[in-house]
């Protein structure tokens, strides 16, 4: 019984095919896409110049949103690209800013951020620190022994939700009682900020206390205080210039 022939290859042995694509580089080519490179992906939307504050958010620029949605969307983009939390920082820093600006401009600081050229106020504070944020998250509440709320009742008051101190207004940095509140707070939970950090802060913090409780926003909320603490303390105002006047004087 004839055998069928064994096929014949050069060189005595078999032909080398190409080695099958590898795993691990093929995952490295698609973080790499979804980081921005080639502009490529979400990121790569969110950096590209032209792209406008609704498609930063991945919002439809055609549709009407409510204060509410923009904060969803503004939270769904900080989870998924903050430095803190992203499992592959590259560009994180960059897209967090522009998703800032972006959630500042759709939710009527426009002026404020044109006047200030789209700087991020947790990189470049726009003024001192003055307003005043409780992260409730550390407030021990009304069973604190050094209450804010006892010792300045024009500040601060407790929730009806949870309990916790918060502040109710703002522009008080200055305050005698407030500084003694601050100073002797035990959780040190009670921070100097400025208006911009303050609105971004709160509704992070709105979203964190939103049941069920994500840790990953929360740990957001820790990174944007201790950047806001950091950079408003290296915070100094403006130097005026010195006087010149054009009159003329005869010294002789």
């Amino acid at each position: 019984m004839l055998s069928a022939a064994a096929p014949s290859f050069p060189f005595g042995s078999r032909a080398l095919l190409p080695p099958p694509p590898r795993r691990g580089a093929a995952l490295r080519r698609a973080r790499v896409s979804a980081l921005g490179g080639g502009g490529e992906g979400e990121a790569g939307r969110i950096l590209d110049p032209r792209a406008t504050p609704f498609q930063i958010l991945g919002l439809d620029a055609t549709a009407c949103y409510s204060a509410a949605q923009l904060k969803a969307a503004f939270r769904t983009r900080v989870k998924e690209f903050h430095p803190d939390v992203c499992k592959n920082p590259e560009n994180a820093d960059l897209i967090i800013r522009r998703v800032i600006e972006a959630y500042q401009m759709l939710s009527g600081n426009q002026e404020m951020m044109v006047e200030r050229n789209n700087v991020d106020p947790f990189d470049e504070p726009e003024c001192e620190a003055r307003d005043i944020f409780v992260n409730e998250l550390l407030c021990i509440g009304t069973g604190c022994p050094y209450s804010c709320v006892k010792r300045a009742p024009h500040v601060f008051s407790f929730s009806d939700d949870i309990g916790t101190a918060r502040a109710l207004s703002q522009g008080n940095g200055e305050d005698d009682l407030v500084q003694l509140a601050v100073g002797q707070c035990p959780r040190k939970c009670i921070y100097y900020v400025t208006p911009c950090q303050r609105t971004i802060l709160e509704d992070v913090l709105s979203s964190v206390l939103m049941a069920p409780y994500d840790l990953a926003e929360a740990a957001v909320l820790d990174s944007l205080l201790t950047k806001a603490k950091f950079e408003n303390n290296r915070y100094m105002k403006p130097k005026r210039g010195a006087k010149s006047s054009s009159d003329y004087v005869d010294w002789m």
